[in-house]
């Protein structure tokens, strides 16, 4: 007997906080057939204790772990929603998975700066207004990411999700014309 392997996909979930990237990737998750949903923050904050290493250090090591169950997840031929805010790591990501038979879906979720404050009020976050604003600027004007940006500013997430499952504009099918990032162990 044959097995014939199926293509597996990759959905990078990207955006500012209080944006919906959450809900989009849970949204995402439950509207495919089988697939992984991995939160990036849990892997950021997984540190206890009296200290922590600095902002920089976990943020490499997220993105290290990020990786590497993504790619075991893929190797089980599983397709892996990713939830987590792409700054500058997007060639690096996935110049990590170039070997592997994936298709690379990437978005950049953005919405108002009110609607953002108005979510971040809501949901007691106000402390990270002022971080998500930043991000959602260098996210919008990042030429990288111009042609991946999708406005959730006044769709539901089933809308966004299916969006970004049909729409080719989110698959990255060749190389990236990004900066180089090294992020090796």
């Amino acid at each position: 007997m044959h097995f014939i392997k199926k293509s597996v996909a990759v959905y990078l979930i990207s955006g500012p906080l209080g944006v919906g990237k959450s809900t989009v990737s849970k949204t995402l998750a439950e509207a495919m057939n089988q697939c992984a949903l991995i939160e990036g923050d849990l892997l950021l904050h997984i540190y206890r204790g009296e200290t922590e290493p600095p902002w920089e250090e976990r943020l490499r090591l997220a993105w290290l772990n990020i990786v590497a169950v993504a790619r075991n997840l893929l190797q089980d031929r599983l397709d892996v929603v990713i939830d987590f805010v792409v700054e500058d790591e997007l060639q690096w990501f996935y110049d990590q998975l170039s070997d592997l038979d994936a298709t690379l879906h990437y978005v950049v979720l953005h919405a108002e700066p009110d609607t953002l404050t108005a979510r971040l009020n809501q949901r007691g976050d106000a402390q990270y207004i002022h971080r998500s604003l930043f991000l959602r600027d260098k996210l919008m004007t990042s030429p990288t990411n111009e042609p991946f940006l999708l406005d959730a500013d006044r769709k539901p997430p089933d809308e966004l999700a299916e969006e970004i499952i049909k729409d080719a504009r989110f698959r990255i099918n060749g190389p990236l014309e990004v900066g180089k990032l090294s992020y090796d162990s």
